[in-house]
């Protein structure tokens, strides 16, 4: 068996691992590469016999309208319908992949590999690792992952009851040179919002991902606490309604101190697609919150937002300051409006004096002492570090760790031999 890591070895982000038997070859992600000093990708020269991808985030996905379509794209239903949705709303067509779903726990075939999907915690719902069998070999790649978000279950089921006999674990090493002790868990996200909005004088501004549904229910949990309703978007309304099938749990706009703010230009895609979005503009318009409700008494509200909301929020200051939650990685804000909408904005307000800059953010990936943890439990024979930019770092994670380099084929059994000499 023969592995390429096309990219992702010594950087976060634009994750690509190619796996080879004699017959076939599988891609693990195919992703959008976060930073532009990356190494290039032909897609069109990987020829997989199908793409897995983990989760409906860009730096996994981002890349798979390059391939050729009649590729098998092998991912969750709700992640594919959540790309869905950001691509119709935005405007883009949608993908003309050729899709097949998984579920976790059932595993499936492509070619000589067999495939078993793992659903694990991360700030992305439907966010998968993935068992990979074949020629005798047992592969497990982790994907993004973490133990300290509201679905941590399912990072200690794994632990509990580990895949047996891996021959090689790619575990993702996003943290190992980052720490998330500020706030180490998704309830002191929720602290600080709760902190923050109990008192306010004006609105406040929640920033984060639509997709961080862990991030929504902080929101609304903190609302509850301090008697405050949680403004939406019809991007993240719509989200949520996908989520209705995997949980009653989920925020919903039916749900007590939760309205929908509707812009003209998602107004607009509502209406020039209901043959994607049904009768979903009428039943979102019945929670609709109009600018002139969110102004009259802005101190009843905590708008959940993204940094492309800037000139909303710039609406409201004035005598009494607006508070800025900002809930995401801190390293957006260092980007130009060019690459993320927004984010210069969104830097300014730290030295903004009508905005009351707050930052509350856990990471989505896991932490040093959890990677620990997870490559223990699994005790491969070999572990290569991916999706990280200090490969160098795992050196006191695990005793097998052989880091690999951006587009040099390995041989696996040659690997584990260099592993346990």
């Amino acid at each position: 068996m023969k592995i390429v890591i096309h990219r992702g070895s010594h950087e976060i982000g634009g994750t690509c691992i190619q796996i080879f038997t004699e017959r076939n070859s599988v891609l693990l992600d195919l992703g959008m590469p976060l930073s532009k000093e990356t190494r290039e990708l032909d897609v069109s020269n990987l020829r997989p016999d199908a793409v897995l991808i983990s989760h409906p985030h860009q730096d996994h996905f981002g890349l798979i309208d390059l391939l050729d379509p009649d590729v098998l794209v092998y991912m969750g239903e709700v992640g594919k319908n959540l790309i869905d949705a950001t691509r119709m709303l935005i405007g883009k067509p949608l993908h003309s992949n050729n899709f097949r779903y998984f579920k976790s726990g059932q595993a499936f075939a492509v070619g000589a590999f067999t495939i078993t999907p793992y659903l694990v915690d991360h700030s992305a719902v439907d966010a998968y690792g993935f068992l990979i069998e074949a020629d005798g070999k047992r592969i497990f790649y982790s994907g993004d992952f973490r133990a300290h978000g509201r679905k941590s279950a399912l990072f200690e089921k794994i632990i509990s009851h580990p895949p047996k006999d891996i021959d090689l674990l790619f575990m993702e090493g996003t943290m190992i040179h980052r720490k998330n002790s500020d706030f180490p868990t998704e309830a002191h996200v929720e602290e600080r919002i709760f902190e923050t909005i109990k008192d306010q004088d004006n609105i406040t501004f929640l920033i984060s991902s639509s997709q961080n549904i862990d991030r929504i229910v902080s929101a609304l949990r903190a609302c509850k606490r301090a008697g405050k309703t949680l403004v939406i978007d019809i991007y993240t309304a719509w989200i949520l309604e996908q989520l209705k099938v995997i949980s009653d749990h989920i925020p919903a706009r039916e749900w007590d101190l939760v309205r929908v703010y509707a812009s003209h230009r998602q107004d607009k895609k509502l209406t020039e697609h209901p043959e994607f979005f049904g009768d979903f503009r009428k039943r979102v318009y019945t929670h609709r919150v109009k600018k002139e409700e969110l102004q009259a008494c802005p101190r009843d509200f905590l708008f959940f937002a993204k940094m492309s909301h800037f000139k909303i929020i710039d609406l409201y200051k004035g005598e009494k300051r607006v508070n800025v939650i900002y809930s995401q990685w801190l390293g957006y804000l260092s980007y130009l409006d060019g690459d993320y909408y927004g984010a210069e904005a969104m830097a300014a307000y730290r030295n903004d004096p009508g905005i009351n800059f707050v930052y509350a953010h856990t990471s989505g990936h896991a932490t040093v002492e959890d990677l620990k943890r997870f490559a223990w439990a699994l005790n491969p024979k070999a572990l290569v570090p991916v999706h990280t930019d200090h490969n160098n770092g795992f050196q006191n994670i695990y005793s097998r760790v052989l880091p690999q380099s951006d587009g040099v084929s390995f041989d696996l059994d040659e690997l584990i031999r260099l592993a346990v000499d």
